[in-house]
């Protein structure tokens, strides 16, 4: 029989094995709170505060535990993991007894499920720190302050669907209507105002609606970067993983606010790899791609790109107008004959109000709200004069070197290239088609505009604006291109 001594020194030796080859993350946050309980023949029995731990351990270290125990004692060939509470008479803080040999009776007795009442026992814990046991997460828990609420407007149904943004609906649809796990995790990301939270709200809906039973917890990475501090301060880690890691379905808005955050993106990233690993649901959204999130580790970045990342583009003339269509039948609706807006008005905000869904949808509603408090109706001069300091706004002139910017992270090359003498056509041609949208765009000279590319000839800019227009007219891929990026540029939409 071991001793007493001879127990704990075994269990302090495996404990700093496992947290040199772990690291310091991974062993606080599954490790530590282990107990050792006692040993049983050629079983040690260990204690830990939740069953959700104690299945991590069994799925993912039991033969590691059971290899280092052995090698330390070769009489102990197998570990027993057991859900433990601390005892009714022991204080917090109080010091733990030492582990012992015990029978199987007496663990029964001493180790019951989390959700079970705490025996009252004669003798205390043992050697490791107790902590208090994660309450179980109640259904619904993702509505009780842990989650966001759902906005009832963004529903599939009052989602317009047009060319920029077909590749997220439809991804999105998958999921929402999927049975099994299908993109796993779904990344959508844009600019804002362009439809991300629309569509992520209208997932957790038809979830809800086709398979009421499955939890689903949405909220902003601001949130879960709260309730992880939260947790932080008042030592009620374990809570937090619970509630996050036994989720079906987990939609996070906006991960671009983890960023430089190190300790919450550690959390994050073991959240991630423990749903992935469930073959749980994951949803994210960003203000750019999985590769140009800054500030961002690496290895979070990798994993968010595992599944599909489906961008949103800044909005065309025809979707814009499709959204006002939809937005103004539901005003009429709601407003009565007391209010009519004409066709006109409608093309006019479309061509106009280019930056965003969001401020095209909020100057209608000025547009309404004004018309329906002051009596007068809707004119296309009223709608001018009401949004005057928008339309201002929205007039905003491009820049030569925001269109070399967005240029070359659309192409994906240096900016340094683009305005060096460099002629291979991974840099030349981004250097054309920046040339040929400045002179679209801007009203600066040839002259102006080759000077500011390195100060090359005006020769130079004409040769450029002639090739583009020639691969346009040829190249339907340069076509989208190009017209893709002048959207952006006058729309301000995409990554910045």
């Amino acid at each position: 029989m071991v001793s007493e001594a001879g127990l704990n020194e075994q269990w302090r030796r495996v404990r700093a094995r496992l947290h040199a080859e772990l690291g310091e993350a991974t062993f606080n946050s599954w490790f530590k709170q282990i107990e050792l309980i006692g040993v049983e023949g050629n079983r040690v029995v260990l204690g830990v505060p939740t069953r959700f731990i104690r299945n991590w351990l069994l799925s993912h270290y039991e033969e590691r535990l059971s290899t280092l125990w052995s090698e330390e004692n070769p009489a102990f060939t197998r570990i027993d993991v057991l859900v433990r509470t601390r005892p009714a008479n022991m204080a917090a803080g109080e010091a733990p007894a030492a582990p012992r040999s015990v029978s199987l009776q007496a663990r029964e007795n001493e180790a019951k499920p989390v959700a079970a009442p705490a025996p009252v026992r004669t003798q205390a814990a043992p050697a490791m720190q107790a902590v208090p046991s994660a309450a179980p997460v109640p259904p619904g828990f993702e509505d009780a302050g842990v989650g966001a609420p759902l906005d009832p407007r963004f529903t599939f149904d009052a989602f317009v669907v047009g060319k920029s943004n077909e590749l997220a609906h439809a991804a999105a649809r998958r999921v929402a209507e999927a049975t099994d796990v299908t993109f796993n995790p779904l990344f959508l990301y844009g600019g804002v105002g362009l439809g991300k939270t629309h569509l992520m709200h209208a997932i957790a809906w038809e979830i809800r609606r086709r398979q009421p039973e499955r939890k689903v917890l949405y909220l902003s990475a601001e949130k879960f970067m709260y309730q992880f501090v939260r947790a932080l301060r008042f030592k009620d880690t374990m809570a937090f993983k619970q509630q996050f890691r036994t989720v079906d379905v987990l939609m996070i808005d906006d991960v671009q606010f983890i960023s430089g955050k190190d300790s919450t993106q550690e959390e994050f990233f073991h959240t991630f790899n423990a749903l992935i690993d469930h073959n749980r649901q994951v949803i994210i959204s960003a203000d750019r791609s999985p590769s140009d999130l800054e500030g961002i580790e690496e290895r979070i970045r990798s994993r968010l790109g595992w599944g599909l990342a489906a961008d949103i583009h800044p909005t065309d003339y025809e979707l814009r107008l499709g959204i006002l269509q939809a937005k103004a039948e539901e005003m009429a609706s709601r407003a009565g004959p007391m209010v009519t807006i004409p066709p006109g008005v409608l093309e006019f905000l479309a061509h106009r109000i280019v930056s965003n869904v969001r401020e095209l949808e909020g100057a209608l509603k000025r547009v309404v709200a004004y018309a329906s408090l002051v009596g007068r109706p809707i004119t296309l001069e009223m709608a001018q004069d009401v949004l005057r300091d928008l339309l201002r706004c929205n007039d905003r002139r491009v820049t030569i070197e925001e269109i070399q910017r967005r240029v070359a992270e659309y192409y994906n090359v240096r900016l340094a290239d683009m305005l060096s003498a460099r002629r291979a056509r991974a840099v030349a041609r981004p250097r054309q088609v920046a040339m040929y949208l400045s002179k679209q765009l801007t009203t600066r000279s040839l002259p102006e505009i080759g000077r500011k590319f390195g100060g090359r000839d005006h020769t130079t800019v004409i040769h450029a604006v002639r090739k583009i227009d020639e691969l346009r007219a040829a190249d339907s891929g340069m076509d989208e291109d190009v017209d893709l990026l002048r959207r952006m540029l006058e729309g301000g939409g995409g990554s910045s």
